[in-house]
């Protein structure tokens, strides 16, 4: 299962590993168990500092093919139901490593919030090994667990546990279960996961309250390619830079084929984050991740107020939220989403294997989708609201030569019907004649375009109807000092490219901004007491 060149390079990740990690799997029977024996085998060969031992855990593994790890002897609360393999061998690789006492590049802010839990949290995470953004929820929890021993964390291939799926009526992924009751689903990233830490224990961030940075330059808000590159050509400039982000990629994270950034050829968007995260290493930034801005007060000096409880005062700031999926905004969606809703063909897809799906959105991402999507189930309809589909004709014509594919024009999608918690159908009208139909479908992909992440900016500076951030050609906002760049702003044509571009913009204005604006002396002797 595992390569020579895998495990020459696992050889080298573990040469380093500071405690013993033993790999206790759950005796038993089951047919993969000696699959997955196998593959833990293989791993522990790598160095002598990993173990592999059978043994009844009376109880605390799932079945015959769980597995935990435990560092020096003492449970690490990590397990894993499934063989981690797929886009899960680096949530497995990651867990031994840091189990081994690798440092976790976790925020302090976050750590104290993680490490204040005081009831006892056990996580079950529902993963598909085909789904890009699972590993990203399992890597998190496998970190909360191993900061706070009240927090254990299970990953749990849902292909091998469809008995247990169908109990629990899951239809997408990552489907986050805690304490045996859901406690996220669809579309959960590390911050969404705090946030409901918070959420439920609102006094966690009470210990980051009096926590200040020393005064800032600029303060980027937002990971993606814009807010990467203003962070990178800030700091080039000399000036004190923090990034925050829910996550650093953004939107970016979610696409798997990317063949239009110029000069490269052909990427993936983890594999271009990777690259964007290690430029950025190379520059004295900081970065404050799995956070968000939950206050802005304006000023010569603004002040944000962070989801953690920290404040930040900066010079200026440069908004590079990005933008999220539309919403279809009809009754049946919300109410649906992880049951039949879903927003990510990648992810979600093999859930609906052999069943009726529809996609709605006509444009590259919707027809795309369709594309992916038929060779994996039993039928796709398209439904365009427009008479004419927006896609690319290329894109079009692939569709048409598939005999599963049907695309239907002028629709407006009125709801998505469901019965006792599944999806069964979409309701809807024909534009031109105006009558309703109902179509019967095992799910729906919704893949209308974009909305703008730029709640937190209302009442701060001046947006368009749609939320899109008003700037100038130098990417100024209504506010002085306040920029803002990328797919949240009015600039048109929302590609990678011209992010970046846009990013560079945004900081070399907001130097120039600096350069006229002095700092009031008793501003900076605050904020260094501070």
């Amino acid at each position: 299962m595992l390569s020579k060149e895998i495990l020459q390079a696992l050889k080298g990740y573990t040469a380093s590993m500071q405690k013993e990690v033993t790999f206790v799997v759950q005796t038993g029977e089951h047919s993969k168990r000696e699959e997955l024996v196998e593959f833990l085998s293989g791993i522990a060969s790598v160095s002598d500092k990993i173990k592999l031992e059978e043994r009844d855990t009376n109880g605390v593994l799932r079945s015959a093919v769980s597995f935990s790890l435990e560092a020096d002897g003492e449970d690490t609360g990590i397990r894993f139901s499934g063989i981690p393999g797929g886009h899960e061998f680096n949530s497995l690789v990651l867990a031994l490593l840091h189990a081994s006492g690798t440092e976790l590049k976790v925020d302090d802010s976050v750590k104290g919030i993680v490490q204040g839990v005081k009831e006892k949290l056990n996580f079950e995470v529902f993963i598909s090994l085909s789904c890009h953004n699972c590993p990203e929820v399992v890597q998190a929890l496998n970190q909360f667990a191993l900061l706070n021993p009240n927090i254990s964390s299970e990953m749990i291939d849902g292909g091998l546990y469809q008995k247990l799926v169908a109990e629990r009526d899951i239809q997408g992924v990552p489907s986050v279960y805690l304490n045996g009751k859901l406690f996220a689903n669809g579309k959960v990233d590390a911050a969404t996961l705090i946030d409901k830490l918070i959420e439920r224990d609102p006094s966690l961030t009470q210990a980051n309250a009096s926590k200040s940075l020393p005064l800032q330059d600029v303060t980027v808000i937002g990971g993606g390619p814009a807010g990467v590159s203003a962070a990178i050509y800030s700091a080039r400039k000399g000036l004190k830079v923090t990034l925050i982000a829910d996550r650093v990629g953004g939107q970016v994270k979610d696409t798997m084929g990317i063949e239009n950034l110029i000069s490269v050829p052909k990427t993936s968007g983890p594999e271009l984050v990777g690259n964007l995260v290690s430029h950025m290493e190379d520059y004295d930034i900081t970065l404050k991740e799995h956070v968000r801005v939950s206050d802005i007060q304006k000023g010569d000096i603004k002040t944000l107020t962070l989801s953690s409880g920290e404040t930040v005062k900066t010079r200026s700031m440069i908004v590079a939220t990005g933008a999220r999926w539309r919403e279809l905004g009809v009754p049946g969606e919300k109410e649906n989403v992880g049951n039949g809703v879903a927003y990510c063909p990648h992810c979600d897809g093999p859930f609906f294997k052999g069943k009726d799906v529809a996609v709605i959105g006509g444009g590259n991402s919707g027809i795309e989708a369709a594309l992916d999507l038929a060779g994996i189930v039993k039928s796709v309809t398209v439904f365009e609201f427009m008479p004419d589909l927006k896609a690319d004709q290329v894109l079009i014509n692939q569709a048409q030569k598939r005999d599963n594919v049907t695309i239907i024009r002028n629709a407006a999608t009125r709801q998505i019907v469901a019965e006792n918690g599944k999806v069964t159908g979409i309701e809807y009208q024909d534009r031109a004649t105006e009558e309703v139909h109902t179509k019967a479908l095992s799910g729906v992909f919704v893949q209308i375009g974009l909305v703008p992440n730029s709640q937190f900016m209302k009442g701060v500076i001046d947006m368009t109807p749609h939320g899109e951030i008003i700037v100038d050609n130098k990417c100024n906002t209504s506010e002085s000092g306040i920029f803002a760049a990328g797919d949240v702003t009015t600039v048109p044509y929302k590609q990678i490219v011209i992010s970046m571009g846009e990013g560079a913009k945004a900081s070399l204005a907001a130097f120039e901004y600096l350069l006229s604006h002095e700092v009031p002396e008793e501003e900076t002797s605050e904020s260094a007491a501070a």
